[in-house]
């Protein structure tokens, strides 16, 4: 019984779907205790310390510098797991889950800010990199933020700095990720559409420049490291299929919430939100290849605002003749949602969703591993599993390496060249080879790759081979007819 003059407050309309994007994220969230290669990177980076992690960024992943900076924070006070490695993903996301639901809550009601909040976690896009330990969920919650921010002071609310505020999380974004800086003509185009006056115009475009400007030196700099996106290929037909889909849904979701010039609406905020990103990477990747779907993950945003605009007009329609059913509308809607998605769900939470494992691999690596062993991996880059796993490595010699990732500022190391990589092979009696499973394993291009692979293929015999999750394992023993090198590898 409620007591006189006391009024029962309902919880924020923003909680739900909080709590249902932190539950979707703690849904299997160890995938089995599987750690793919992307990831590893992340995991190498954290573990080292500041210095170390400066040394690094001078050399590669620049652009991912703050992320791997508050990963080692992470890692340092809570240990290196799984969990502490994607939890910070997860909570991100959450944020952007309650961010998109205040956006179309105050722009077109309830059940759409409700509805767009629930759809933002059921996204395909979404679920990958909300367990996933790298920068591009913390990325989608900024630039939610910033959008939320932005909503804010168009309808008038410009007191405490906000302008600053909204600045300040555009450059955090573009610190964490710089292509976020595409966020920006997104919110241009909100403000032409609306029409939101010169004086918001000014303030928004002061806001906008000094981001580009905090973010510009990061920016100049990460371009000396553009062969880390050099394997990026270039845009096939088959590559626009995915924008395609996602713009013509976006689309028929604007048409259902009566856009028209001059009204800010949750059209006028979701379709530039979602279009305007992906059409810039694309334009861009006609003349360098450049576009991945998680480089504009934050426009998923806009598609979720454009879902709920959706079931906000449905409800809308359905409340004059069916007032008893209208209410059920986001609930019928999100059960149908999570039955359709669920397979997609489950494969998202297993170790197949992701190209290979570099944990599992090395449990193979110990079971198979003898005193005075040889390892070699092919590529370098595969050497990720022993920096994540040194303990199933231990007792093995890396016969092609020089000098190791932490001393050499890489994530790889520095192999010798090819005639010392062949002559430290041939003074082994067994090898393993790490390398990756024939599915997914490029080409053979570099000259020390070739000179691994064809010391193997003349002089040694394969014994055991192990193939797991994208990864492979294989023992060599060297064949009889094959003399050894009397003087040992001293690299």
């Amino acid at each position: 019984m409620c007591l006189p003059g006391r009024v029962r407050r309902r919880p924020p309309v923003w909680l739900l779907p909080v709590l249902w994007t932190v539950a979707l994220g703690l849904w299997g969230l160890s995938r089995q205790r599987s750690v793919w290669r992307d990831e590893a990177a992340t995991w190498m980076a954290a573990q080292r310390s500041v210095p170390e992690i400066w040394h690094l960024l001078e050399r590669v992943d620049a652009v991912h510098g703050l992320y791997y900076l508050l990963m080692h924070a992470l890692f340092s006070c809570f240990g290196a797991s799984t969990t502490t490695l994607r939890l910070p993903s997860v909570l991100a996301m959450a944020v952007a889950a309650g961010c998109v639901t205040r956006v179309g809550h105050r722009l077109a009601g309830a059940p759409a800010g409700v509805g767009a909040g629930l759809a933002f976690g059921l996204l395909p896009a979404v679920q990958f990199s909300l367990q996933d330990g790298r920068p591009y969920a913390l990325v989608a919650a900024g630039t939610a933020i910033s959008t939320l921010l932005l909503v804010t002071l168009l309808r008038g609310d410009g007191r405490g700095g906000r302008w600053a505020v909204y600045g300040s999380t555009v450059l955090v974004c573009a610190l964490l990720n710089w292509l976020s800086l595409l966020v920006l003509p997104a919110h241009l185009v909100t403000l032409v559409w609306a029409r939101a006056g010169r004086a918001a115009g000014a303030r928004w475009a002061a806001a906008a420049v000094a981001a580009v400007l905090g973010a510009l030196p990061l920016v100049l700099f990460s371009r000396t490291q553009s062969h880390q996106v050099a394997w990026i290929p270039p845009l096939t037909w088959h590559t626009l299929i995915g924008p395609a889909v996602l713009l013509t849904l976006g689309a028929l979701g604007a048409l259902l919430d009566r856009p028209r010039a001059g009204r800010l609406s949750v059209a006028a905020v979701g379709l530039p939100l979602l279009a305007v990103p992906q059409l810039a990477l694309l334009g861009v990747s006609l003349v360098h290849p450049l576009f991945l779907e998680r480089y504009v993950l934050f426009g998923m945003a806009g598609l979720a605002l454009l879902i709920g605009a959706a079931l906000g007009a449905a409800d809308r329609a359905l409340r004059p003749r069916l007032p008893r059913a209208a209410p059920w509308t986001v609930p019928v809607a999100t059960v149908l949602a999570v039955l359709a998605l669920l397979p997609q769900s489950l494969a998202q939470r297993s170790p197949a969703s992701r190209v290979d494992d570099v944990l599992a691999v090395a449990g193979h690596v110990r079971s198979l591993k003898r005193a005075g062993d040889a390892v070699v991996f092919l590529p370098a880059d595969r050497r990720d599993t022993a920096q994540v796993s040194p303990a199933e490595f231990a007792g093995l010699r890396d016969v092609a390496l020089v000098r190791d990732p932490v001393e050499s500022g890489t994530l790889r190391g520095e192999e010798a060249g090819p005639a010392r990589i062949r002559a430290a092979m041939l003074a082994q009696r067994r090898i393993l080879l790490v390398t990756d499973a024939p599915e997914v394993a490029p080409p053979v291009s570099s000259a020390r790759d070739r000179a691994k692979a064809e010391v193997l293929r003349r002089h040694f015999t394969q014994v055991a081979d192990r193939c797991v999750r994208g990864r492979r394992v294989t023992v060599y023993e060297r064949r009889h007819d094959t003399p050894p090198h009397h003087r040992q590898n001293r690299l």
